[in-house]
């Protein structure tokens, strides 16, 4: 559940990139009301049904926003999945900038849904990356959560990841974590490595986390059998829908996937006046 600050403040931002309606305002009197249905048009995962309740509250207090559904159901055409009752203005004005925020998190959900279900039966889990669009993190990490998928990093101060251009520049992964340990800071720490030398570098080291980049599943294997469950390990880059079962099957703890949310088809949904 995100805080409802959090989405509010979202919202204004969205709409004051659209405001004011000129066309509904010309047309109707604020007195008007009306009442319109969210209806979707293909299979999929729902989220965001919060984002549209907002956005209608931030047109017209007085609006009443009813959910027939909830995020994480699964949905097709046809479902109503919320109505909303308010003036006019407010429904038209606002039906673009909730649509928006409905399509895009039911789009991250359904997706991510699509690899949760690939890797049933193994023990990897499914992780999103900071791949999001800037100002909509908690938008697209939320829609991953509905959609049955875990939380990487929210932010860079979330975590201590050493990756390849901090190994590089600091010139060992020891250097690099050694430097991290001395500010005794508490959040735990992942290791990226490129081979099995970076490996036994990184397990030296006693990490939280290793992240193995772009290993094919041959390398997969062997890193499994090498680290033998004394870090977890995760599995990046190259990960498709395609390929993500042979990727689990490696045995594999984690498997984190970018294309959720930087790769979105948003799913469709339309926005009807029903009175």
């Amino acid at each position: 559940m995100l805080d409802p600050q959090l989405i509010h403040t979202l919202v204004q931002r969205a709409l004051e990139e659209d405001l004011p309606d000129i066309t509904a305002e010309s047309i109707f009197d604020p007195r008007d009301r009306g009442t319109a249905a969210f209806v979707i048009k293909a299979y999929g995962i729902l989220a965001g049904l919060d984002f549209a309740a907002a956005t209608f509250a931030a047109l017209d207090p007085t609006s009443v926003f009813s959910p027939q559904m909830k995020d994480g159901d699964a949905v097709g055409p046809g479902d109503v999945v919320a109505e909303v009752s308010a003036s006019v203005i407010a429904l038209l004005s606002g039906e673009r900038t909730a649509l928006n925020f409905m399509q895009r998190g039911s789009g991250i959900a359904t997706a991510t849904r699509r690899y949760v279900d690939a890797v049933k039966g193994t023990k990897a889990r499914i992780f999103d990356t900071r791949k999001t669009v800037p100002g909509l993190r908690h938008l697209d990490k939320y829609a991953v959560h509905a959609g049955g998928g875990q939380n990487h990093r929210h932010g860079l101060h979330d975590m201590f990841l050493v990756k390849n251009n901090h190994i590089d520049r600091a010139g060992s992964i020891r250097a690099a974590v050694e430097r991290i340990r001395s500010r005794r800071m508490p959040q735990k720490v992942m290791i990226e490595v490129r081979d099995m030398r970076e490996l036994g570098e990184a397990l030296a080291m006693h990490p939280d986390f290793i992240l193995l980049d772009n290993m094919s599943t041959m390398q997969l294997e062997a890193a499994v059998a090498t680290v033998a469950g004394r870090v977890p390990l995760e599995a990046s880059g190259g990960i498709t829908l395609e390929n993500v079962r042979e990727v689990a099957e490696t045995g594999v703890e984690r498997i984190s996937i970018g294309a959720l949310t930087h790769s979105v088809t948003a799913l469709d949904i339309s926005m009807r006046i029903r009175s």
